[in-house]
């Protein structure tokens, strides 16, 4: 008798499961239609921040390449202006600034070339490259300023 009872139960429950577990093709269709609805609005929510990313990306490396060719710019005409004034100078100590004014425009050649070869690539080496950039820099200006302020 117990057997039967606890049979016709487990038939019972397991018939309960089966009928609220299932749901129709139209629930299914509905719920796929809800889920696809839900990753389009997702995709185009991860685009619209992607384009913003970019633009910023974009117009932080705009900003940082014009600070940069001003700067470079300003090495140009010390340089030029460094050059006018040992024209004048005696031959021994002439070649000697010549030389180390060759070196100067090589180095600020070569910091010209590497921020136009520059090609946008992850944020990792975005930033790798503006550091190594600024620190090279930085050294070029301190090494004119130092040259370029010894009385001739």
């Amino acid at each position: 008798m117990k057997n039967k009872i606890l049979t016709i139960a487990v038939i019972g429950f397991m018939s309960g499961i089966l009928f609220t577990g299932c749901q129709s093709s139209s629930e299914k269709v509905k719920n796929a239609q809800d889920n696809l609805q839900d990753a389009k609005d997702k995709v185009v929510e991860s685009q619209k921040e992607l384009n913003k990313t970019e633009r910023d990306s974009l117009t932080e490396y705009q900003k940082f390449k014009n600070e940069a060719e001003e700067k470079i710019n300003a090495h140009e005409k010390s340089i030029a202006d460094f050059r006018a004034r040992v024209a004048s100078d005696k031959k021994e100590t002439k070649y000697e600034y010549e030389k180390k004014i060759a070196e100067l425009e090589q180095q600020n050649s070569d910091m010209k070339k590497m921020l136009e070869d520059y090609k946008e690539e992850s944020i990792e080496k975005w930033d790798a490259f503006k550091t190594k950039f600024n620190h090279n820099m930085d050294d070029l200006g301190k090494s004119l300023k130092a040259f370029t302020e010894k009385p001739i």
